[in-house]
Formats: structure tokens, C-alpha cells, sequence
């Protein structure tokens, strides 16, 4: 495989690429034609400057999506038969969205592009920025990261628990790109290697700066939500952090050991707290520290016992080994 990415990157126009906008979407009903049409028009404006191929396109990938999204994707279709602007792929049912984009980007990769931009349907990141990320990669880079360059638009529970994360992902040993989402450029050859990665419990943000290759930044400002409501509340947040950290680092194990030794320490000096107790005669006034100590104790073993159940968890869904996905349609695809 090491030959064949390599046999990639030589193959690849970085003068007029043929780029895939990546777009994954579920319940985006209310958004999705306001999005084609900003999208439709980036690229035809590209096309007209021959900064990208007449081949590029936009890939919708429907990520079972409970409303009428599909049908709008179809519709889209069904209304650009001479420029094919926009093409889709449905899954059978919803497998969320690091799934989505990754079998969008894998889509562009076997469709023959030179490179993918993958983006929330939204319209929160930039297209404009989409430029910036073409001159990068025309002057080598394999990866352009899209980064927000201020959180104005959140709020401050939000843009605190987000610093949090991202200290919290460094600090575990892990490489993450500070307030970058999953807006980014991919060249064909770090494509190539993303689907070297068939791990089950998916985390781009971790996997794609452990790619390597040459890569570069954007900077943009992030809009407000077009329409719909956001698909990440505060529980689907907490899960995405979770993911996030079990499947880069193991520190969270070894931490149990830690405490462990912690407990000991503190198990120690309760006994010899009760042991003098019992010599001077007060062995009731221990009464507290022993009930303290077993909270103590018993809150960190089902916190020891979640951490450990987390990580068996990935691995019995892992050696399942079942698809990640399941594409039910196709349309406008070549």
C-alpha cells in the first residue's frame, strides 16, 4: 500500500484539481437547498476561473435522515442534469457523523478526485474559505485545516468546555488542532491513507493530523446556523469527547493505578487514624473518616470500572468487525 500512496501523490493536478465538496447531512431538510445553492455557485465560480476542474462536484451523503432530506438531495440531482453539479449517497440507517464524512471522502477518493473538502451542511464554515485551502494545496499541502478564528458564536459554556477538550486531548498525548471541526482539504494521497484506518469507533480529528504529510491552516470567521436546529446537543457532545479520548489514548487506564495507589495511601492513613482512636478510647469519633473512606473508595471503583468498561466496549465492537456503514442509494454518481 506504502508503493501505491506514493504512485498517488504523482498522479494528482494541483494545477486545476478536480475537487468533491463533501457535505454530510442528516435532518438538514430546512438548510439543504439554501446550502446547494451558496455551494453550486462556489463551484461553478471556480470552474469559470479554471481554478478547479469541470469534474468537480458536491457530495451530499444522507446519513438516514428521518425527514425529507434524501428526496430534496434527489431533487437537486434531478435539476442539474447538464452541469451534474451535485451527487448522493444514502445510508440505510443513521451512523453518525464522523461515518458520514468519512464515506463521503472515501466516495471522492474511489470517484477519482484529486482532492476533498469535507464540510458541515450548515453553511457555519466558510465556503469562501474553500479558495484559500485550493492555494495551499496547489503549493504542496496534502492537508489544509480549516480553523475557526474566534468563538464569537457560542456561548461561553461552549467555548469553555471546547478549550477544555482540547487541553484535555493535548494533555493525554494526543494531536488534536485547536478549534478545527472537521472542515478541511484532503489531497488524493492522504485519502489514500485514511483508508488504511479501519478502526469501527472513528475520530477524524485525532486520525487525520496522525496522517502526517505536509499540511497548512485556514483561518475563518464561523457564520450562525443557516437554519435547523444544531445536531450536536450537549449529550451528543459528551459522547463525541468520550470517543475522542478512548480511541487515542490509554492514559485514562493508567490513571486507575494512580488513584489506586492514591486510595492505598489514604486506606493507610484511615487505619492509623482509627487505630489511635481505638487507644485513646474514641473509637466512635471514627465513625466519620471510616464512612468518608468508603464512599471514597466505592465512588473510585465505579469510576475505575467505567473507565475499563469504556474501553472493552470499543474492543468488543471492534473485533466484531461489522461495516461501518451501509450505502442503501446512489444518485448522480458516475
Amino acid at each position: 500500500m506504502g508503493e501505491q500512496i506514493a504512485a498517488f501523490s504523482d498522479i494528482q493536478d494541483r494545477e486545476k484539481p478536480a475537487l468533491a465538496i463533501v457535505v454530510p447531512c442528516f435532518n438538514e431538510s430546512e438548510v439543504l437547498e439554501r446550502t446547494a445553492e451558496v455551494l453550486a455557485e462556489k463551484v461553478r465560480v471556480l470552474v469559470g476561473s479554471g481554478f478547479i476542474s469541470e469534474k468537480s462536484r458536491i457530495l451530499f451523503v444522507d446519513d438516514g435522515s428521518r425527514d425529507d432530506t434524501w428526496e430534496k438531495i434527489v431533487w437537486l440531482v434531478s435539476e442539474e442534469p447538464e452541469s451534474t453539479v451535485f451527487s448522493g449517497i444514502k445510508f440505510a440507517h443513521n451512523r453518525g457523523h464522523q461515518n458520514a464524512v468519512y464515506a463521503g471522502l472515501m466516495e471522492a477518493y474511489a470517484s477519482g478526485y484529486d482532492c476533498a473538502v469535507s464540510m458541515d451542511a450548515d453553511l457555519q464554515d466558510d465556503p469562501n474559505a474553500i479558495d484559500e485551502m485550493l492555494r495551499e494545496y496547489k503549493t504542496g499541502a496534502e492537508i489544509v485545516y480549516g480553523v475557526r478564528n474566534n468563538r464569537d458564536t457560542d456561548t461561553a459554556f461552549k467555548r469553555g468546555t471546547a478549550h477544555a477538550f482540547y487541553g484535555l486531548m493535548s494533555a493525554l498525548g494526543t494531536h488534536t488542532i485547536p478549534d478545527h471541526a472537521d472542515f478541511r482539504l484532503m489531497g488524493r494521497c492522504a485519502l489514500a491513507a485514511l483508508g488504511e484506518y479501519e478502526e469501527s469507533n472513528l475520530f477524524l480529528r485525532g486520525i487525520v493530523p496522525d496522517l502526517g504529510f505536509t499540511t497548512a491552516k485556514v483561518y475563518y470567521k464561523r457564520a450562525e446556523r443557516q437554519a435547523g436546529q444544531s445536531k450536536y446537543p450537549l449529550g451528543k457532545m459528551i459522547g463525541f469527547a468520550l470517543e475522542g479520548i478512548t480511541s487515542f489514548s490509554v492514559k485514562p487506564i493508567r490513571l486507575i493505578m494512580v488513584l489506586g495507589g492514591v486510595s492505598f495511601v489514604l486506606a493507610v492513613a484511615a487505619l492509623i487514624y482509627t487505630l489511635v482512636s481505638l487507644a485513646q478510647g474514641h473509637a466512635v469519633a471514627g465513625w466519620t473518616s471510616i464512612m468518608a473512606s468508603i464512599w471514597l473508595l466505592g465512588s473510585a471503583f465505579l469510576v475505575s470500572l467505567g473507565i475499563i468498561g469504556e474501553y472493552i466496549g470499543k474492543i468488543y465492537v471492534e473485533v466484531k468487525n461489522r461495516p461501518r456503514y451501509i450505502v442503501e442509494k446512489r444518485v448522480g454518481m458516475e
